[in-house]
Protein backbone atom coordinates (compact mmCIF):
# COMPACT_ATOMS: atom_id res chain seq x y z
CA UNK A 1 0.00 0.00 0.00
CA UNK A 2 1.05 3.86 -0.96
CA UNK A 3 -0.29 6.18 0.57
CA UNK A 4 0.52 9.94 -0.20
CA UNK A 5 0.07 12.83 2.65
CA UNK A 6 -1.64 15.76 0.93
CA UNK A 7 -1.54 19.19 3.01
CA UNK A 8 -3.94 20.75 1.14
CA UNK A 9 -7.41 21.58 2.00
CA UNK A 10 -10.65 20.66 1.34
CA UNK A 11 -13.98 22.00 1.43
CA UNK A 12 -16.77 19.87 2.97
CA UNK A 13 -20.53 20.16 2.67
CA UNK A 14 -21.20 21.81 6.08
CA UNK A 15 -24.02 23.88 5.64
CA UNK A 16 -25.32 26.30 3.63
CA UNK A 17 -24.91 29.92 2.97
CA UNK A 18 -26.60 32.72 0.45
CA UNK A 19 -25.02 35.26 -1.85
CA UNK A 20 -26.44 38.85 -0.67
CA UNK A 21 -26.18 40.05 -4.56
CA UNK A 22 -28.18 36.15 -6.18
CA UNK A 23 -30.69 34.03 -4.69
CA UNK A 24 -28.63 31.07 -4.56
CA UNK A 25 -26.98 28.98 -1.75
CA UNK A 26 -23.43 27.53 -1.49
CA UNK A 27 -22.08 24.99 0.59
CA UNK A 28 -20.58 26.00 4.02
CA UNK A 29 -16.52 25.92 3.69
CA UNK A 30 -15.13 23.47 6.52
CA UNK A 31 -11.36 22.86 6.04
CA UNK A 32 -10.36 19.24 6.42
CA UNK A 33 -7.36 17.01 6.03
CA UNK A 34 -7.35 14.31 3.72
CA UNK A 35 -5.03 11.48 2.84
CA UNK A 36 -5.46 9.99 -0.50
CA UNK A 37 -4.46 6.09 -0.14
CA UNK A 38 -3.58 4.57 -3.49
CA UNK A 39 -2.65 0.85 -3.94
CA UNK A 40 0.19 0.25 -6.66
CA UNK A 41 -1.10 -3.62 -7.21
CA UNK A 42 -4.75 -3.02 -8.72
CA UNK A 43 -4.97 -4.05 -12.55
CA UNK A 44 -7.28 -1.96 -14.49
CA UNK A 45 -8.80 -3.45 -18.29
CA UNK A 46 -8.53 -1.61 -21.14
CA UNK A 47 -5.63 0.65 -20.18
CA UNK A 48 -2.36 1.05 -18.58
CA UNK A 49 -2.15 0.38 -14.40
CA UNK A 50 -1.12 4.30 -14.15
CA UNK A 51 -3.50 5.72 -16.25
CA UNK A 52 -6.52 3.54 -14.52
CA UNK A 53 -5.00 4.99 -11.26
CA UNK A 54 -4.85 9.02 -12.47
CA UNK A 55 -7.99 8.37 -13.58
CA UNK A 56 -9.44 7.50 -10.57
CA UNK A 57 -7.72 10.26 -8.36
CA UNK A 58 -9.05 12.68 -11.32
CA UNK A 59 -12.14 10.97 -10.88
CA UNK A 60 -13.16 11.74 -7.16
CA UNK A 61 -10.96 14.95 -7.69
CA UNK A 62 -13.25 17.54 -5.72
CA UNK A 63 -10.54 20.13 -6.18
CA UNK A 64 -12.38 19.86 -9.69
CA UNK A 65 -15.42 22.13 -9.18
CA UNK A 66 -15.10 25.98 -8.48
CA UNK A 67 -15.53 25.63 -4.16
CA UNK A 68 -13.88 22.19 -4.03
CA UNK A 69 -17.57 20.77 -3.38
CA UNK A 70 -17.90 18.52 -6.13
CA UNK A 71 -16.10 15.16 -7.85
CA UNK A 72 -17.18 13.19 -10.87
CA UNK A 73 -18.02 10.25 -8.05
CA UNK A 74 -19.99 12.84 -6.26
CA UNK A 75 -23.35 12.60 -9.15
CA UNK A 76 -21.44 9.20 -10.23
CA UNK A 77 -21.60 6.67 -7.34
CA UNK A 78 -19.86 3.33 -7.05
CA UNK A 79 -22.25 1.69 -4.92
CA UNK A 80 -25.24 2.71 -7.09
CA UNK A 81 -23.46 1.16 -10.20
CA UNK A 82 -22.17 5.19 -10.63
CA UNK A 83 -25.53 6.89 -11.04
CA UNK A 84 -27.07 8.75 -8.10
CA UNK A 85 -30.57 7.94 -6.35
CA UNK A 86 -32.06 11.69 -7.30
CA UNK A 87 -34.23 13.16 -10.39
CA UNK A 88 -31.81 15.67 -10.43
CA UNK A 89 -27.74 15.77 -9.07
CA UNK A 90 -26.98 18.71 -7.15
CA UNK A 91 -23.94 20.89 -8.75
CA UNK A 92 -21.59 22.90 -6.54
CA UNK A 93 -24.36 25.66 -5.83
CA UNK A 94 -26.60 23.23 -5.01
CA UNK A 95 -28.28 23.72 -8.47
CA UNK A 96 -29.52 20.72 -9.92
CA UNK A 97 -28.87 19.22 -12.82
CA UNK A 98 -31.03 19.02 -16.10
CA UNK A 99 -31.10 15.84 -16.50
CA UNK A 100 -31.46 12.19 -14.25
CA UNK A 101 -27.73 10.85 -13.97
CA UNK A 102 -26.70 8.35 -16.45
CA UNK A 103 -24.70 5.40 -15.12
CA UNK A 104 -20.89 4.98 -15.91
CA UNK A 105 -19.74 1.51 -17.04
CA UNK A 106 -19.13 -1.00 -20.24
CA UNK A 107 -17.66 2.24 -22.26
CA UNK A 108 -15.97 -0.89 -24.03
CA UNK A 109 -18.89 -2.52 -24.79
CA UNK A 110 -19.67 -3.65 -28.70
CA UNK A 111 -17.10 -2.78 -31.00
CA UNK A 112 -15.92 0.63 -29.20
CA UNK A 113 -12.59 0.85 -26.89
CA UNK A 114 -12.69 5.14 -27.36
CA UNK A 115 -8.82 6.06 -27.53
CA UNK A 116 -9.43 9.10 -29.61
CA UNK A 117 -9.94 7.69 -33.08
CA UNK A 118 -13.26 9.24 -34.75
CA UNK A 119 -14.20 6.28 -36.17
CA UNK A 120 -14.43 4.52 -32.39
CA UNK A 121 -17.24 7.09 -30.96
CA UNK A 122 -20.55 6.95 -30.12
CA UNK A 123 -23.45 9.47 -29.29
CA UNK A 124 -23.02 10.13 -25.37
CA UNK A 125 -25.31 11.71 -22.82
CA UNK A 126 -28.96 11.34 -22.80
CA UNK A 127 -29.58 13.93 -25.86
CA UNK A 128 -26.45 12.81 -27.73
CA UNK A 129 -24.35 15.67 -28.21
CA UNK A 130 -20.80 14.45 -27.41
CA UNK A 131 -19.23 12.11 -29.69
CA UNK A 132 -16.55 10.50 -27.34
CA UNK A 133 -15.64 9.89 -23.91
CA UNK A 134 -12.24 11.71 -23.73
CA UNK A 135 -15.07 15.11 -24.97
CA UNK A 136 -18.10 13.73 -22.48
CA UNK A 137 -15.40 13.66 -19.27
CA UNK A 138 -14.37 17.36 -19.48
CA UNK A 139 -18.16 18.52 -20.07
CA UNK A 140 -19.14 17.98 -16.73
CA UNK A 141 -16.50 19.92 -15.31
CA UNK A 142 -17.10 22.93 -17.63
CA UNK A 143 -20.88 22.90 -16.81
CA UNK A 144 -22.16 26.23 -14.93
CA UNK A 145 -24.31 23.97 -13.01
CA UNK A 146 -22.27 20.45 -12.29
CA UNK A 147 -18.50 22.12 -11.46
CA UNK A 148 -18.31 26.03 -12.50
CA UNK A 149 -15.19 25.81 -13.59
CA UNK A 150 -15.04 27.95 -16.94
CA UNK A 151 -12.00 27.22 -19.00
CA UNK A 152 -9.66 23.86 -19.52
CA UNK A 153 -6.84 26.26 -18.76
CA UNK A 154 -8.03 26.58 -15.19
CA UNK A 155 -8.32 23.31 -14.70
CA UNK A 156 -4.53 23.03 -15.47
CA UNK A 157 -4.05 25.57 -13.02
CA UNK A 158 -5.74 23.73 -10.45
CA UNK A 159 -4.34 20.53 -10.93
CA UNK A 160 -0.58 22.14 -10.86
CA UNK A 161 -1.54 23.60 -7.31
CA UNK A 162 -1.69 19.98 -5.96
CA UNK A 163 1.67 18.45 -5.07
CA UNK A 164 0.37 15.06 -5.38
CA UNK A 165 -0.50 15.09 -9.15
CA UNK A 166 3.32 15.29 -10.49
CA UNK A 167 4.42 11.79 -9.75
CA UNK A 168 1.04 10.54 -11.03
CA UNK A 169 1.34 12.19 -14.41
CA UNK A 170 4.83 11.10 -14.50
CA UNK A 171 4.02 7.52 -13.65
CA UNK A 172 1.13 7.84 -16.38
CA UNK A 173 2.76 9.52 -19.16
CA UNK A 174 6.71 9.65 -18.57
CA UNK A 175 6.54 13.46 -17.78
CA UNK A 176 4.84 15.55 -14.67
CA UNK A 177 3.37 18.31 -17.17
CA UNK A 178 -0.22 18.56 -16.81
CA UNK A 179 -1.88 18.90 -20.20
CA UNK A 180 -5.95 18.79 -21.08
CA UNK A 181 -5.36 15.77 -22.88
CA UNK A 182 -3.85 14.19 -20.43
CA UNK A 183 -6.77 14.90 -18.18
CA UNK A 184 -9.13 13.60 -20.36
CA UNK A 185 -7.27 10.84 -21.39
CA UNK A 186 -6.65 9.43 -17.70
CA UNK A 187 -10.46 10.26 -16.89
CA UNK A 188 -11.72 7.88 -20.11
CA UNK A 189 -8.72 5.09 -19.09
CA UNK A 190 -10.62 4.96 -15.86
CA UNK A 191 -13.89 4.75 -16.96
CA UNK A 192 -13.38 2.24 -19.44
CA UNK A 193 -11.92 -0.32 -17.07
CA UNK A 194 -15.49 -0.14 -15.29
CA UNK A 195 -16.84 -2.99 -16.74
CA UNK A 196 -19.53 -5.28 -15.34
CA UNK A 197 -19.47 -9.11 -16.41
CA UNK A 198 -20.61 -10.81 -13.63
CA UNK A 199 -23.92 -10.29 -12.56
CA UNK A 200 -26.25 -13.69 -12.27
CA UNK A 201 -27.17 -12.85 -15.62
CA UNK A 202 -24.14 -13.05 -17.16
CA UNK A 203 -23.17 -16.15 -15.27
CA UNK A 204 -26.48 -17.71 -16.30
CA UNK A 205 -24.90 -17.37 -19.72
CA UNK A 206 -21.76 -19.06 -19.17
CA UNK A 207 -23.76 -21.72 -17.97
CA UNK A 208 -21.81 -21.18 -14.12
CA UNK A 209 -25.74 -20.47 -12.05
CA UNK A 210 -29.03 -21.19 -12.80
CA UNK A 211 -31.94 -18.73 -12.81
CA UNK A 212 -34.92 -19.38 -10.43
CA UNK A 213 -38.32 -20.44 -12.41
CA UNK A 214 -39.67 -16.85 -11.64
CA UNK A 215 -36.43 -15.26 -13.37
CA UNK A 216 -36.34 -17.28 -16.00
CA UNK A 217 -40.42 -16.43 -16.83
CA UNK A 218 -39.11 -12.60 -16.03
CA UNK A 219 -36.69 -13.18 -19.34
CA UNK A 220 -39.16 -14.87 -21.38
CA UNK A 221 -41.68 -11.64 -20.84
CA UNK A 222 -38.71 -9.14 -21.49
CA UNK A 223 -37.32 -10.81 -24.48
CA UNK A 224 -40.54 -13.22 -26.40
CA UNK A 225 -44.07 -11.52 -24.75
CA UNK A 226 -43.07 -7.82 -24.79
CA UNK A 227 -39.78 -7.69 -26.68
CA UNK A 228 -37.92 -4.80 -24.74
CA UNK A 229 -34.88 -6.51 -25.83
CA UNK A 230 -35.36 -5.18 -29.41
CA UNK A 231 -34.07 -1.83 -27.76
CA UNK A 232 -32.12 -3.00 -24.85
CA UNK A 233 -30.55 -6.01 -26.62
CA UNK A 234 -30.07 -7.64 -23.21
CA UNK A 235 -29.12 -10.87 -24.75
CA UNK A 236 -25.91 -9.00 -26.36
CA UNK A 237 -22.98 -9.84 -23.07
CA UNK A 238 -21.20 -6.83 -24.37
CA UNK A 239 -24.03 -4.68 -24.26
CA UNK A 240 -27.24 -4.76 -22.53
CA UNK A 241 -28.52 -1.72 -24.67
CA UNK A 242 -27.68 0.52 -27.89
CA UNK A 243 -26.07 3.12 -25.40
CA UNK A 244 -22.52 2.32 -26.79
CA UNK A 245 -22.89 0.43 -29.57
CA UNK A 246 -23.76 2.12 -33.30
CA UNK A 247 -24.26 -1.20 -34.84
CA UNK A 248 -26.72 -2.26 -32.66
CA UNK A 249 -29.69 -0.32 -34.35
CA UNK A 250 -29.28 3.29 -36.48
CA UNK A 251 -31.50 4.93 -34.15
CA UNK A 252 -30.08 4.66 -30.67
CA UNK A 253 -32.60 7.40 -29.40
CA UNK A 254 -36.48 6.78 -28.63
CA UNK A 255 -39.45 8.26 -28.35
CA UNK A 256 -41.89 6.25 -25.67
CA UNK A 257 -44.56 8.31 -25.06
CA UNK A 258 -43.40 10.25 -21.72
CA UNK A 259 -45.48 13.16 -22.53
CA UNK A 260 -47.90 14.59 -24.86
CA UNK A 261 -46.06 17.85 -24.80
CA UNK A 262 -42.34 17.48 -24.95
CA UNK A 263 -40.95 20.19 -22.36
CA UNK A 264 -37.50 18.94 -22.91
CA UNK A 265 -36.59 18.45 -26.60
CA UNK A 266 -34.26 15.57 -26.16
CA UNK A 267 -31.82 14.30 -29.08
CA UNK A 268 -34.17 17.33 -30.86
CA UNK A 269 -31.98 20.33 -28.72
CA UNK A 270 -28.80 18.79 -30.91
CA UNK A 271 -30.01 17.86 -34.17
CA UNK A 272 -32.69 20.53 -34.30
CA UNK A 273 -35.13 18.34 -36.13
CA UNK A 274 -38.31 18.49 -35.27
CA UNK A 275 -38.66 14.66 -35.99
CA UNK A 276 -36.39 14.41 -32.88
CA UNK A 277 -38.30 15.91 -30.05
CA UNK A 278 -38.81 14.01 -26.83
CA UNK A 279 -36.04 11.22 -28.17
CA UNK A 280 -33.61 10.05 -25.67
CA UNK A 281 -31.25 7.72 -25.65
CA UNK A 282 -31.63 3.98 -24.80
CA UNK A 283 -29.67 3.52 -21.47
CA UNK A 284 -28.40 0.50 -20.96
CA UNK A 285 -30.28 -1.93 -18.18
CA UNK A 286 -27.03 -3.57 -16.63
CA UNK A 287 -27.02 -2.64 -13.09
CA UNK A 288 -30.68 -1.02 -13.94
CA UNK A 289 -31.60 -2.24 -9.91
CA UNK A 290 -29.07 -0.06 -8.59
CA UNK A 291 -30.03 2.82 -10.87
CA UNK A 292 -33.61 4.69 -9.61
CA UNK A 293 -34.78 6.78 -10.08
CA UNK A 294 -35.48 6.48 -13.96
CA UNK A 295 -36.13 8.35 -17.18
CA UNK A 296 -33.96 11.27 -18.51
CA UNK A 297 -35.99 13.16 -15.54
CA UNK A 298 -35.99 10.52 -12.70
CA UNK A 299 -39.86 10.65 -13.05
CA UNK A 300 -40.23 6.91 -12.20
CA UNK A 301 -39.03 5.46 -8.55
CA UNK A 302 -39.25 1.81 -9.21
CA UNK A 303 -39.06 -0.85 -11.91
CA UNK A 304 -42.51 -1.37 -11.21
CA UNK A 305 -43.48 2.11 -11.88
CA UNK A 306 -41.52 1.66 -15.47
CA UNK A 307 -43.54 -1.37 -16.33
CA UNK A 308 -46.60 0.29 -15.78
CA UNK A 309 -45.66 3.24 -17.94
CA UNK A 310 -45.64 0.58 -20.85
CA UNK A 311 -48.57 -1.30 -19.13
CA UNK A 312 -50.58 1.14 -19.69
CA UNK A 313 -49.29 4.90 -19.56
CA UNK A 314 -47.80 5.29 -22.76
CA UNK A 315 -48.80 8.89 -23.86
CA UNK A 316 -49.26 9.66 -27.69
CA UNK A 317 -47.47 12.34 -29.62
CA UNK A 318 -46.29 12.54 -33.32
CA UNK A 319 -42.90 11.33 -32.75
CA UNK A 320 -43.95 7.97 -30.52
CA UNK A 321 -41.66 5.08 -31.60
CA UNK A 322 -43.21 2.64 -33.75
CA UNK A 323 -42.68 -0.11 -31.67
CA UNK A 324 -45.17 1.28 -29.07
CA UNK A 325 -47.98 2.47 -31.17
CA UNK A 326 -50.96 -0.21 -32.75
CA UNK A 327 -53.28 1.67 -34.91
CA UNK A 328 -52.33 4.90 -34.45
CA UNK A 329 -52.82 4.82 -30.78
CA UNK A 330 -50.31 3.91 -27.70
CA UNK A 331 -50.23 0.50 -27.14
CA UNK A 332 -52.03 -0.70 -23.88
CA UNK A 333 -49.66 -4.05 -23.04
CA UNK A 334 -51.17 -4.73 -19.94
CA UNK A 335 -48.85 -6.07 -18.06
CA UNK A 336 -50.18 -8.46 -15.48
CA UNK A 337 -48.72 -8.07 -11.35
CA UNK A 338 -47.28 -11.47 -11.80
CA UNK A 339 -45.87 -10.43 -14.78
CA UNK A 340 -44.24 -7.58 -13.23
CA UNK A 341 -43.43 -9.65 -10.37
CA UNK A 342 -41.31 -12.20 -12.66
CA UNK A 343 -39.75 -8.81 -14.88
CA UNK A 344 -38.28 -7.27 -11.99
CA UNK A 345 -37.20 -10.47 -10.34
CA UNK A 346 -35.26 -11.00 -13.87
CA UNK A 347 -34.01 -7.65 -14.07
CA UNK A 348 -32.09 -7.72 -10.68
CA UNK A 349 -30.64 -10.40 -11.92
CA UNK A 350 -28.69 -8.04 -13.98
CA UNK A 351 -26.86 -6.86 -11.04
CA UNK A 352 -23.37 -6.93 -11.14
CA UNK A 353 -22.41 -7.34 -6.82
CA UNK A 354 -18.41 -7.05 -7.70
CA UNK A 355 -18.53 -3.89 -9.99
CA UNK A 356 -19.97 -1.76 -6.81
CA UNK A 357 -17.45 -3.45 -4.02
CA UNK A 358 -14.11 -3.20 -6.29
CA UNK A 359 -11.87 -1.12 -3.84
CA UNK A 360 -10.00 0.18 -7.16
CA UNK A 361 -13.04 2.08 -8.52
CA UNK A 362 -13.50 3.33 -4.95
CA UNK A 363 -12.78 7.08 -3.75
CA UNK A 364 -9.28 6.68 -2.49
CA UNK A 365 -9.53 10.22 -0.69
CA UNK A 366 -9.87 9.62 3.34
CA UNK A 367 -11.43 12.45 4.79
CA UNK A 368 -9.09 13.07 8.55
Amino acid sequence: MNKIKITSIFIAFAGMMTYCSQDKMLQEITPLKTELSLNDDYQYSGTTNEIGKLGRVLFYEKGLSVNNAISCGSCHKQHLAFADDVPFSLGFENSKTLRNTISLHDFQSGFLTFNFLPSQSSSLFWDGRSNSVSDAVIQPILNHVEMGIKTEKEIVNLLNTKGYYASLFKSAYGSEEITIDKVADALQGFLISLNSFDSKFDKSQSGAETLTPLEQEGERLFTEKYDCNSCHNILNPQGYGDFNDPTATADGFRNIGLNNNEVDLGRAEVTENEADKGKFRIPKLKNVALTAPYMHDGRFETLEDVLEHYSTGIQNNANLDESLAENGYPKKMNISETEKEAMVAFLNTLTDYSLISDPKFSDPFIVK
